[in-house]
């Protein structure tokens, strides 16, 4: 997952001390008018350094696959977060500049007047770092809350699960993925989402269950789980829509049948009606009749979940792409 390697984002406060620090170090392996010298030039290198190096730490939202730009910025707000990215970069340039410029004005000879105007040195780069404080906290934040994101590959096979709650979707990823299920943090919702894997013919597909995406109608969501819902547009392949006519998940038919409407609305790819709990009803017109073994105390009914999985996985007809074939 591109945000998973970003590094803490240190604060003004933190580089501040860390800069003059070694500059104090640097100063008193020297004498008069060099140790000054030596202070300036090691408190600029240290501001500038880690000031680029917090910018280019950033992956480019210009080249970044839409599914993790749109969750970036239904989360954090790229444009906010680019500019905080800009100042900062300002910044780094800045402290650069002013090293230069006050290791320009030191006197030859002259210990006590070159110590004044490295203090206005110090002065003037902690000014530049109290302007960029806050811009450092944003993104400390954003580092913060993207990491948390769901580790899923745009690029793999996916099919995602939507569906109320309790119609089967979890029990559906955990009887087909086995011990390959992950669950993760999911920052715009207060549940977890499920991504589990699994391999056919060399081919590794991913399945994706979003509670609190999904699973619940437009007008229940806020502006972030909206544009979160709108983001998987970008990475779903294939949808499984799982109705239980029984109502026993304790959501009523007409209900389930109006959020098929809305996530048919938003994503784009096809998707498969599944009725998931057919041992207990089949009230519903659906491509796939199911029971899953573990949901169940009685007969199964209808299709195992295995055999739903293939018949999506074969609606994919997803082909191995070989160096030799062009």
């Amino acid at each position: 997952m591109i945000f998973e390697d970003l590094q803490t984002t240190p604060t003004a406060s933190e580089l501040l001390d860390t800069a003059f620090s070694r500059a104090a170090r640097a100063g008193r392996a020297k004498h008069g008018v060099e140790a000054q010298q030596s202070m300036l030039q090691t408190s600029s290198n240290v501001l500038s350094d880690n000031l680029q190096h917090v910018v280019r730490n950033w992956p480019d939202f210009e080249t970044m696959d839409p599914f993790y730009y749109e969750l970036a910025d239904a989360l954090v707000g790229v444009d906010d977060l680019r500019q905080h990215l800009s100042e900062v970069s300002w910044a780094g340039r800045k402290t650069h500049e002013l090293g230069r410029e006050y290791i320009g004005r030191l006197p030859k000879g002259d210990a006590d007047a070159a110590k004044k105007i490295r203090k206005q040195g110090f002065a003037r780069m902690g000014s530049v770092m109290n302007e960029v404080a806050d811009d450092l906290d944003a993104i400390s934040e954003a580092r913060d809350t993207l990491k948390t994101l769901p580790d899923i590959d745009p690029d793999a096979p996916t099919i995602a699960i939507a569906g109320y709650p309790n119609v089967g979707k979890t029990a559906f990823v955990n009887a087909v993925t086995r011990a390959n299920n992950e669950t993760a943090a999911y920052p715009f919702t207060t549940t977890g989402i499920n991504v589990g894997h699994v391999e056919r013919d060399h081919i590794r597909y991913q399945i994706v269950d979003t509670p609190g995406l999904l699973d619940r109608p437009d007008e229940e969501q806020n502006e972030i789980e909206s544009q979160a819902k709108s983001a998987l547009d970008h990475v779903a392949d294939l949808v499984f829509f799982f109705y239980d006519p029984s109502e026993t998940c304790g959501y009523m038919l007409e209900d389930q049948e109006s959020l098929r409407a809305e996530v048919e609305a938003t994503i784009e790819a096809p998707m498969i009606t599944v009725c998931s709990k057919a041992d207990l009803s089949q009230d519903i017109e659906a491509e796939h009749y199911m029971t899953i073994p573990s949901e169940t105390d009685g007969e199964i009914v209808g299709e195992r979940p295995e055999t739903v999985l293939d018949a999506a996985i074969e609606a994919l007809d997803v082909d191995i792409e070989l160096p030799f074939e062009e």
